[in-house]
């Protein structure tokens, strides 16, 4: 199923975007109401907390004070590991009971309150941070909760920074206007990219993408982070480095809006058994493999096994994205990180490459689908057979 975290700082209005999204019809997971069951009387977890804090965190009538047991639990940083300790493997076992109940073609979103400082967004399909300048929410828990302006100040200092939570943020919700404004915001959301990436997900199908050049895009770089963050998680301790590869890891050169990452396996052998875990992250192989620059050739003194390439794709339509995963070695896989550094490093390779792009565009204009990439790829290959073999002279 699709995993969606949503998460953004106190005030922000993460129940509002939460109270749309089920109306689509996702199933919420809230772990602050989770937080709460799981500490309700008569639970194993309150019987903990008033063993590990004392009987003055209960109220008169035996539920939990909060209150109190914040005044206790924040008092320093052996008593909030303690509380921790607690009650996050508690929170934990009802999250993952809940999501086994779900259906299997469930767009399931997790509200974590806590997602950035609980390292959670690698292993979720896509984040979605509500955004609001820290003055206003601050104003907006004054104003409607009641919050004393201290104890706001106070709660949001404890909490992740806005930086932190950009970072892990592949949709920022802008929630800083009147109410109802972000409405359309998020049915667009749920129609243009949460849907179809669920059913691209269940198809174990790559999102289309255009053959297109567009500017050079600053989030790039930060995109692909998340992306390598997710395959990282994937791939657990299978991959020996994961790169950002490709005309986006170059900065200020036009390219096609599709992030390119390099997976360094030790042997073809990992890169087949990766195959499954890749897509359930939202990686589908891809059924035509690809287009391997340098072209394996027939005796490659390097074997067919280690100039083999597995290549995968994103299924989100909303971040196009290509994943190479390669033998450690091996001359694509080499190759491919002496393209990017060499593009980094001269201004004039840059603009050679970048003249390349455009005449393969012309090339495959005209066409689509599986055409327009042959196309498109056909009219790169001399240029890249041309830049291997002054690479490799250069290497000596």
């Amino acid at each position: 199923m699709l995993r969606i975290g949503l998460t953004g700082g106190m005030g922000a209005g993460k129940s509002t975007v939460a109270r749309i999204l089920a109306e689509r019809g996702a199933v919420i997971i809230d772990a602050d109401a989770i937080a709460r069951e799981v500490v309700a009387p008569g639970t194993e977890g309150l019987t903990a907390l008033t063993e590990a804090f004392g009987p003055e965190i209960l109220a008169e009538d035996g539920s939990l004070d909060r209150p109190a047991l914040a005044a206790r639990a924040f008092a320093n940083d052996e008593s909030r590991a303690k509380l921790n300790s607690i009650t996050h493997p508690l929170v934990g076992k009802r999250t993952a009971e809940l999501i086994d109940a779900a259906e299997s073609d469930a767009i399931l979103v997790q509200d974590i309150p806590l997602l950035v400082e609980s390292g959670m967004a690698p292993y979720l399909h896509l984040v979605l941070v509500v955004d609001v300048e820290e003055e206003t929410r601050i104003r907006r828990l004054v104003e409607f909760r009641g919050v004393s302006e201290a104890d706001a100040r106070a709660r949001i200092s404890a909490q992740a920074t806005d930086e932190q939570r950009h970072a892990v943020a592949d949709v920022l919700l802008d929630n800083s206007g009147g109410p109802g404004e972000i409405e359309p915001v998020v049915h667009r959301l749920w129609e243009q990219r949460l849907v179809p990436f669920e059913r691209n997900l269940r198809a174990g199908t790559v999102a289309p993408r255009e053959l297109r050049l567009v500017p050079a895009d600053p989030e790039w770089a930060a995109q692909a982070r998340r992306l390598i963050a997710r395959l990282g998680a994937a791939c657990g301790g299978a991959a020996s480095r994961i790169d950002h590869i490709g005309s986006t890891a170059v900065a200020d050169l036009p390219a096609e809006d599709v992030i390119d990452i390099q997976i360094t396996v030790p042997d073809i052998a990992t890169a087949d058994s990766l195959r499954e875990a890749l897509g359930a992250a939202g990686f589908p192989a891809k059924p035509h493999g690809a287009h391997e620059y340098p072209e394996p050739t027939e005796g490659d003194p390097t074997g067919a096994e280690l100039s083999a390439t597995r290549a995968h794709g994103s299924a989100d339509p909303g971040r196009p994205a290509d994943v190479y995963i390669r033998v450690d070695g091996s001359p694509g896989a080499v190759f491919a990180l002496a393209v990017r550094d060499w593009l980094r490093a001269d201004p004039a390779a840059r603009a050679e490459y970048l003249a390349v792009h455009r005449e393969a565009q012309a090339a495959a204009a005209g066409s689509s689908g599986e055409a327009a990439a042959k196309a498109y790829h056909s009219a790169k290959e001399p240029w890249f057979a041309a830049v291997y073999e002054r690479l490799r002279a250069a290497r000596g």
